[in-house]
């Protein structure tokens, strides 16, 4: 069934599109939550009178990613992490972590469009990410995975077995 978007669907596009949907998924998802219009003459012509106020707000929504990319950019995150003497992590810097390091610092981004090489990160360093804001506009942020500063814990297990083997 040919339909054209009322708003941006995810996955489907962006208000004003024409799109060819399956029936069944037009009839019962997207036509009952007005989120499509079937393509007919009425509806093309409405959706020609709309088509610089549509042309505008995307427009609005590149500036938007522009600027978005150019902050995160310029933004050096640090991942404290806990982590063993080797440099190898206890847990491991993924995409969710990035999210709440972000959220620290006042930015608001979906964890699925965090892009991380690998999945997921288990050792110490300077790491890239790319993260995917509008269209084609991908911003790429470099962070680096720091070492928890609890350096006491390791030597406070190394000493108890000694204690132990001095008691016997």
């Amino acid at each position: 069934m040919k339909v054209i978007l009322n708003v941006d669907v995810k996955h489907l596009g962006e208000e004003g599109d024409v799109k060819n949907v399956a029936n069944g998924y037009a009839r019962n998802f997207l036509l009952p939550r007005n989120l499509v219009v079937p393509y007919n003459d009425v509806t093309v012509a409405y959706f020609e009178g709309k088509k610089a106020e549509i042309e505008a707000r995307k427009d609005i929504k590149r500036k938007d990613a522009a600027s978005l990319k150019d902050k995160l950019e310029a933004l050096n995150l640090e991942v404290v992490m806990p982590a063993g003497a080797n440099g190898k992590l206890y847990g491991a810097v993924t995409n969710q972590v990035l999210v709440d390091v972000l959220a620290k610092e006042g930015f608001d981004i979906e964890r699925k469009r965090i892009d991380i090489p690998g999945l997921a990160i288990k050792s110490v360093g300077n790491y890239k990410a790319t993260i995917k804001l509008y269209e084609a506009s991908v911003a790429e942020i470099t962070f680096s995975v720091k070492a928890q500063g609890d350096e006491k814990a390791p030597e406070a297990k190394a000493e108890a077995p000694a204690e132990e083997s001095k008691a016997e």
